[in-house]
């Protein structure tokens, strides 16, 4: 059999240690590792040590010498590797679709499980990097898993990316895109009553900023809930967990005021909250949250402080701390089994907020 060219050697080899290490036993995984990593009495996972060991820190940085274009050409050859350990699931039928965005169609993937039956609720998703890189097409492995999961349809969306399209452009298409799928519910077999928003990173920051500007708005529909991992929910302070956590762990402080810095335009208010969710009023009719942070996150004081505004506001919220993992666990779900079993965890909270 010939073999595929699509992917470098390099790639495929490295795709190919990644899947195996992630089916060592645990003690031989645990050894590989390296030495125990405790910040504040937290021990982070075999699973981020054993990751970050292997791919060395030029292959897990995020910003590839100061270029959005090379840090989002790196981040797609990553892709096979996130994929290599998945195992053969449930069918899910997989079709392209578009959606009405804030100016243009944007592309977006249509999940529909084999369990899912004739019609479902359904989690609109918007994929994290910063705003300024990620795809569908790389978190492709991430919505079969939540379909197959959760049991009900999902719908991957491409928003326009930083800087060439800075703010507002994500936050309008993420709003639209959830709009649009609404109207055409009954189109892609779902309840439009039981639609629900999320994301992971920036994507949760959109799907945050979607439910606070649809209950705020006093007409049209508002989503049945807002699923959020490691949302970023403070862009104009830092809080403390920037500084505790901001190196050695992936996401990097540097890292965060890069992508501040090429979404936010200059003289843009950090503090609106289209920007920064945790600040202004939370309305009325603001959806429930499912809102997950990681122990080993620069972001994860924000996200726990929006947890609490809505909580004290009324609106329902399940929070959950992965104490164990770094920002940016999502799409390392077939990576080892610590991360499977947290997005596993994720997967069936949004089973239950979709009904």
């Amino acid at each position: 059999m010939a073999r595929d060219t699509s992917v470098p050697l390099g790639v495929r080899a490295q795709e190919v240690m990644v899947g195996l290490l992630g089916r060592l036993p645990d003690r031989v995984r645990s050894a590989l590792a390296g030495p125990e990593i405790i910040v504040d009495g937290e021990a982070l996972a075999v699973d981020v040590r054993l990751l970050i060991r292997s791919l060395g820190e030029k292959e897990s940085a995020l910003v590839v010498e100061d270029s959005p274009e090379l840090s989002r050409a790196a981040l797609e050859r990553s892709a096979p590797m996130l994929r290599a350990g998945r195992r053969p699931t449930q069918a899910v039928t997989v079709s392209e679709v578009c959606l009405k965005g804030g100016q243009n169609a944007l592309e977006a993937t249509l999940y529909e499980p084999a369990s899912c039956p004739g019609t479902s609720g359904a989690l609109v998703f918007f994929h994290g990097g910063g705003w300024v890189i990620g795809s569908r097409a790389g978190y492709d492995h991430v919505g079969r898993f939540l379909a197959e999961h959760s049991g009900h349809r999902v719908l991957s969306v491409d928003y326009r990316l930083a800087p060439e399209d800075p703010f507002p452009a994500a936050v309008d298409d993420a709003l639209a895109a959830f709009d649009d799928t609404v109207s055409r519910a009954e189109e892609f077999g779902i309840a439009p009553d039981r639609i629900v928003v999320g994301g992971d990173s920036a994507g949760a920051t959109l799907a945050a900023v979607t439910a606070r500007r649809a209950a705020g708005r006093g007409h049209g529909p508002v989503p049945a809930g807002q699923w959020l991992l490691y949302p970023a929910t403070d862009l104009a302070t830092r809080h403390p967990s920037r500084d505790t956590y901001g190196k050695g762990f992936l996401l990097t402080d540097d890292d965060i005021l890069w992508f501040y810095d090429h979404y936010l335009p200059p003289g843009v208010d950090r503090t609106d909250p289209d920007v920064s969710v945790l600040y202004g009023e939370v309305a009325p009719d603001t959806p429930p949250a499912h809102l997950v942070t990681a122990g080993f996150d620069p972001l994860r004081d924000e996200g726990e402080s929006y947890a609490d505004k809505l909580r004290s506001a009324g609106v329902p919220v399940t929070a959950v701390r992965e104490a164990d993992l770094p920002h940016g666990f999502l799409p390392f779900v077939h990576l080892g089994p610590r991360f499977n079993q947290a997005v596993t965890a994720s997967a069936h909270a949004l089973r239950r907020m979709l009904g």
